[in-house]
C-alpha cells in the first residue's frame, strides 16, 4: 500500500509542479555556471546506494569545497538556492526516486556513505532497513535544526512506528513546518 501511495502521489505532484520546475531549472541555469540538478550517491533501503536527485542550490563543485553539512550563511549556497532551500523545492526532483523506487515520501532521510560513522552498527542496520524518505519525522519536527543524535534518535522512532497513518501525519506535519516557519 505505501509503495504504491508513494508512487500515485509523487507521479501527480510531478505533473502539478511541471510548470513550476521547469521555471525554477531555467532560473537556476541563468543564475549560475553547472548543472541544474545536482546528483550524489546516496545509501538507500538495506545500504544499497543509490543516485539522489536534488535542483542544484550551491555553486557548481560545492561538494568539493566544504562538508557535507551546511549552514545558514554557508557562502555556497547560490541566492536562488537559498529560496529554494528555504521553501524546499530543491527536493522536489526526488520525486523521480520515489517513482523509482529508490526512495518513499516518508522516511529516513538518505545519508551519504561518509556519514556511516556516525551510527552504530545496529543503529545503521535499523535506519536503512526502510525506504529513505524525502521527508522524516526529524524535518517534520526539527527540520535543519536538529542534531545528528536527535536526528537518529527520530529516524529510529520512525522505523519503529512506520505505518500508512504515521507517514500521513507526518506528511501534515512537514507542510506545516514549511508553511510556518519558512522551511527553516
Amino acid at each position: 500500500m505505501k509503495r504504491s501511495f508513494d508512487f500515485i502521489t509523487a507521479l501527480f505532484v510531478l505533473i502539478v509542479t511541471a510548470p513550476m520546475l521547469f521555471i525554477i531549472a531555467v532560473l537556476i541555469k541563468f543564475e549560475s555556471r553547472g548543472p541544474i540538478v545536482f546528483r550524489q550517491s546516496r545509501v538507500g533501503r538495506e545500504g544499497v546506494e543509490f543516485c539522489i536527485f536534488k535542483f542544484r542550490s550551491m555553486v557548481n563543485g560545492a561538494d568539493k569545497k566544504g562538508p557535507h553539512y551546511t549552514t545558514s550563511d554557508d557562502n555556497r549556497i547560490t541566492k536562488l538556492g537559498r529560496f529554494i532551500r528555504k521553501t524546499s523545492i530543491d527536493e522536489l526532483p526526488q520525486l523521480f526516486n520515489v517513482l523509482q523506487g529508490d526512495m518513499s515520501l516518508v522516511g529516513p532521510r538518505p545519508n551519504v556513505i561518509a556519514q556511516r560513522v556516525e551510527y552504530t552498527e545496529n543503529e545503521w542496520c535499523k535506519r536503512n532497513s526502510v525506504r529513505p524518505g524525502i521527508t522524516g519525522l526529524a524535518q517534520a519536527t526539527l527540520r535543519s535544526e536538529a542534531t545528528p543524535e536527535e536526528r537518529t534518535a527520530l529516524d529510529l522512532e520512525y522505523v519503529d512506528k512506520s505505518s500508512f497513518v504515521f507517514d500521513l501525519q507526518i506528511i501534515l506535519m512537514t507542510v506545516k513546518q514549511i508553511v510556518s516557519k519558512g522551511g527553516n
